[in-house]
């Protein structure tokens, strides 16, 4: 793994190994931010498809009314031939709308991914001959030891986002609901997230004392629980949020997915933009780096770097883990560099290539160019809602996306969507990060010490020293500890400095 894996598909376990609500990752040495806090760093995916979860009940009529005698749009039949022209041209005005998003998502992702920013100069030495036979023999038994509960994580989630999807699971499970629309949507949305998070309580369990095993984790169990049922209540709360006004639109506009497609979008720049202040500190303590040499090296080359930053915050981390990590998160006003206090254990040169690292996915604006992708692909995600979700509602059981108990079948969706969606991320988050490892040489023209940085980086998180095609497709969203390396010795030969 290039990136340790989080097996129960829950965010900060504390364990390094998780996804960020901005789509916004962190440093390290290929590990995940630990606790939820996003950082740029591999296109973490967004909260916002989050894992889902759920369906509904169909009516025979097709068209029912629902409150205030609102027809249900999607997945209504029509009444005669003339309703029948106005579905259809509905959904040829949202195909077109899929194909001038989807164009635009293409055009953004190639503007703003640097596609040859990984240098390849001869072919990448194997990681012997950078870490010894015990080493690696680690880093294989690590592996090995998280694999199985990680593989099977992602089984549960296909599986539940399936039933979801496929079956009338989710309808049976809050039609017993009651209340006003909006209610028993989001109570639809909070019992299948429930349900959903008990299902992987073992998982994280399992995972969390593999990572005890080995060194990585320095939480106790009550901690280690806080910290899930944190992550859990943010994601319930930004999928509630999300689900009921797609519900709401559904029931007042027969196009309901142009606002929602505006809508999503507007949410996953907010989000990404306030989730450094707001719910970052739900998991970490932040204070300013002390003063010192450090704190003033750094800041003087972020001011010889050109790039504005008032000050470099430290996490507390190491009542979490051991491992080593900083991150890139927020844009604007909320732009933040952090680094954990236990990276600050590593000699200052390698703690000023982490943060020049960092420095280039702020030069680069890369945490901005991150949520546009992500926003733009909420926005085509809500218009290929309209038009699939016909098909799924019959299987689900649901009369139509208007309906609260669509809120499982849209759920399952999201977490499916999300799925497939990761690959893609990652080749994208790989090349960005393989520009910041650049941006950090260019800036400190001291590949010697990069090298011994992500020696340091893949010892202290165990990184996946060799990952499997399956695994890098899946789990990679940076560059594997040996392909670092090897890019600093291209980078020194094709520079014309002593390579390490």
């Amino acid at each position: 793994m290039s990136e340790r894996r989080q097996p129960d598909g829950a965010k900060p376990a504390g364990d390094g190994g998780d996804r960020a609500v901005s789509g916004a990752p962190a440093y390290e040495g290929g590990d995940r931010a630990v606790s939820g806090a996003p950082a740029y760093e591999g296109g973490d995916r967004a909260v916002s498809g989050a894992p889902a979860y759920e369906g509904g009940d169909r009516a025979v009529s097709g068209a029912p009314a629902y409150e205030g005698g609102d027809r249900a749009v999607s997945g209504a039949p029509a009444y005669d031939g003339q309703e029948e022209g106005g579905e259809v041209r509905l959904r040829r005005q949202a195909a077109l709308a899929l194909a001038v998003l989807a164009a635009l998502v293409l055009a953004v992702a190639a503007l703003t991914t640097p596609w040859q920013a990984l240098l390849t100069a001869g072919e990448p030495p194997g990681p012997a001959r950078d870490f010894t036979a015990v080493q690696l023999a680690r880093s294989q038994a690590f592996d090995a030891a998280t694999s199985l509960p990680s593989y099977l994580s992602l089984a549960l989630t296909v599986l539940v986002a399936g039933l979801l999807v496929a079956t009338p699971l989710g309808a049976r499970a809050t039609g017993w609901l009651r209340g006003p629309w909006w209610l028993r949507t989001i109570l639809g949305v909070a019992v299948i997230a429930a349900a959903t998070l008990a299902l992987r309580w073992p998982l994280g369990m399992w995972f969390e004392t593999v990572l005890r095993e080995y060194g990585l984790s320095t939480q106790s169990w009550p901690s280690w629980s806080g910290d899930r049922l944190k992550n859990a209540a943010v994601e319930a709360f930004l999928l509630a949020l999300t689900i009921t006004a797609l519900v709401a639109l559904a029931r007042r506009f027969r196009r309901w997915w142009i606002p929602a497609a505006a809508g999503a979008f507007a949410l996953t720049v907010a989000a990404s933009f306030v989730y450094p202040v707001v719910f970052e500190p739900m998991f970490n303590d932040f204070t300013p780096m002390r003063e010192g040499p450090l704190r003033t090296s750094l800041l003087a080359m972020a001011e010889r770097d050109g790039v504005p930053v008032e000050d470099v915050l430290v996490a507390d981390a190491s009542r979490r883990t051991t491992a080593l990590n900083a991150y890139v998160s927020g844009f604007g006003a909320t732009r933040r560099v952090v680094v954990y206090d236990t990276l600050l254990r590593a000699p200052e040169a390698e703690v000023e290539l982490v943060v020049a690292h960092e420095l280039g996915h702020a030069k680069h604006d890369d945490v901005l160019h991150g949520t546009l992708l992500a926003g733009l692909g909420a926005a085509l995600g809500a218009v290929l809602l309209f038009l699939i979700f016909d098909l799924v509602r019959r299987r689900a059981a649901v009369p139509s996306i208007a309906d609260p108990r669509a809120a499982g079948a849209l759920m399952g969706l999201m977490s499916l969507g999300t799925l497939l969606l990761g690959p893609v991320q990652n080749v994208v988050s790989r090349q960005v990060e393989a520009r910041a490892d650049l941006h950090a040489l260019e800036l400190t023209r001291d590949p010697e010490t990069f090298v011994a940085m992500q020696k340091r980086l893949a010892l202290s998180n165990i990184s996946d020293l060799s990952p499997d095609a399956v695994e890098y497709v899946l789990y990679a969203s940076h560059p594997s500890g040996p392909e670092r390396i090897a890019m600093a010795r291209a980078w020194a030969r094709l520079n014309g400095v002593n390579a390490p």
